[in-house]
């Protein structure tokens, strides 16, 4: 028996976590969507090296954090595979620059919460209708180490308040989908920086930082200051 193909979208996939998703993904027997909004190039690489595996791949571009992005997005990618199983909301806007909330303009704020809270909630009621027609499909969300907590993060106020709301939405959506085969989870990463997103555990397992558990440890003893 020949199983039928998943298609899996991937928002901000380009790079980073979500570069290593798709590629996990295709080694897995998936067709892959890849989203980005500005990285062209190395999206059209990564397209590359998916179909070199076997998979077929499409790159779309496209900003989550607007909304006729969004549609577009999930349009082109059943228009090309006729479905998406799998979405993955990777993608996720961040303003590095650390500032106080009363220093955000009332543009980033709704930027931050669309492409953070609203955008991944406008593309999980696209898909559903899609995964429910084949009573099958896998919603993945991504936050970061905190949100489950709701803990405060000073200069983060937007950002934080997004995920920790897409947290519930997790959980609820979960429960509503899970009787038509439907799952939806929520990944909350810890502080992966720079190239280490594109690395795998066994790549980087023995690094050590300061937040590493046991850092400042050294054959057994505690080093001094």
């Amino acid at each position: 028996m020949v199983l039928e193909r998943k298609t899996a979208l991937i928002t901000g996939s380009a790079k980073g976590l979500g570069r290593m998703t798709a590629l996990r993904l295709a080694d897995q027997g998936c067709d892959i969507v890849i989203n980005y909004v500005h990285s062209e190039q190395e999206a059209y690489e990564l397209a590359e090296r998916i179909r070199y595996k076997g998979a077929r791949c499409k790159a779309v571009q496209g900003d989550i954090a607007v909304q006729q992005d969004r549609e577009r997005l999930v349009n082109e990618a059943v228009a090309e595979f006729g479905s998406v199983d799998i979405l993955v909301n990777n993608a996720g806007p961040f303003i590095r620059e650390r500032r106080w909330f009363n220093e955000y303009t009332a543009d980033e704020i709704n930027y931050l919460v669309q492409g953070n809270l609203l955008g991944v909630m406008h593309l999980d009621h696209m898909v559903l209708p899609l995964m429910r027609s084949r009573r099958w499909g896998r919603i993945i969300h991504f936050g970061f180490g905190h949100a489950a907590e709701a803990r405060g993060w000073p200069h983060r106020a937007v950002y934080a308040a997004a995920k920790v709301g897409l947290v519930s939405f997790t959980k609820t959506l979960a429960v509503e989908e899970a009787a038509g085969g439907i799952t939806v989870n929520m990944i909350c990463p810890g502080d992966i920086r720079g190239a280490n997103k594109e690395k795998t555990i066994e790549e980087v397992e023995d690094l050590i930082d300061e937040e590493s558990p046991g850092a400042g440890r050294e054959q057994g003893r505690i080093l001094p200051g």
